[in-house]
């Protein structure tokens, strides 16, 4: 069987134009990665992480157009809902790399993005600064070339065609599997959530200056220092759950995901893009030589 994949991704391989080699390069090894993200992402299924798929869930409510009650139904079942995204990227990414149902892989794929775009970036402006709408797009256009080319939209699925199927099912739970040994570690400065707990000495935090540090139930956070005093926020964008970066010159907590903006002096409330809410406060104080957690 193995032969056997190698042997239909090659033959499928000559016979293919490079523009849409190229596009099923990028689509596949695009959706694999997208797998392998939430699959080394120790806080995707965990609750009250930062990047917990239920918390983005709740974010996605509060700005797509669909109805309130899918998401209702969605957010009592996160970890299904999780685990099911997680292997359907996996499933498109390995089905379109090596050739196995490519048009069922192509629709899944497009299904996917349509999707995200409903879900998470229908309300981007402008538009292009959504990926969902760009990986649509490429998706109709490489689902139109795979057609063309075979005349038609019938599908049918022989006998080997459904083993190839299963075995890239199971390939997805595999790579799902494997991805928790490579969680990686946090590199920023971890802060329990007690108070009075110690982040940073105030004299080695500039006027102007930020630090990023992490809760115990490690969700990120940034801490300010102004000529009035200190203060912190979420590092967590309410629009769907990224982690924000300060952005010195234009001085806005920025979200690199769809391009939320907060301004920290002004409560961090949202000034562009996507987010409504304002990103959650995080209180800290001055005491001593040390700025804690208040």
């Amino acid at each position: 069987m193995i032969r056997s994949f190698s042997r239909v991704a090659s033959n499928s391989w000559r016979a293919q134009s490079w523009a849409l080699r190229i596009m099923r390069l990028w689509l596949g090894g695009t959706w694999i990665y997208a797998g392998w993200d939430k699959a080394t992402d120790a806080g995707f299924l965990t609750p009250d992480s930062a990047s917990f798929i239920g918390s983005q869930l709740d974010g996605y409510a509060t700005q797509s157009p669909l109805d309130q009650s899918v998401f209702d139904t969605l957010t009592n079942y996160p970890t299904a809902v999780g685990v099911t995204v997680m292997l359907c990227e996996f499933a498109v990414g390995l089905a379109t790399l090596l050739w196995v149902a490519p048009t069922l892989a192509a629709l899944g794929g497009l299904s996917i993005s349509v999707g995200l775009w409903l879900a998470s970036t229908f309300q981007v402006s402008p538009y292009f600064l959504a990926s969902n709408t760009a990986y649509a797009i490429l998706w109709l256009a490489y689902l139109l070339l795979i057609r063309e080319k075979r005349k038609g939209f019938t599908m049918s699925i022989e006998r080997r065609g459904v083993m190839r199927i299963g075995i890239i099912a199971g390939m997805s739970v595999a790579f799902a599997g494997v991805g928790k040994f490579f969680t990686p570690k946090s590199t920023q400065d971890v802060a329990a959530a007690a108070a009075g707990t110690k982040i940073v000495k105030l004299a080695s935090l500039k006027v102007g200056a930020t630090k990023s540090f992490v809760l115990a139930n490690g969700a990120p956070a940034i801490l300010f220092r102004s000529a009035k005093g200190v203060f912190a926020y979420s590092a967590i964008c309410t629009h769907q759950g990224c982690t924000v970066e300060y952005q010195p010159a234009t001085k806005v907590l920025q979200c690199p995901c769809h391009q939320a903006q907060f301004d920290p002096f002004k409560s961090a409330k949202p000034v562009s893009g996507p987010a409504i809410n304002p990103l959650g406060k995080v209180k800290v104080a001055v005491k001593g030589a040390w700025v804690v957690l208040a």
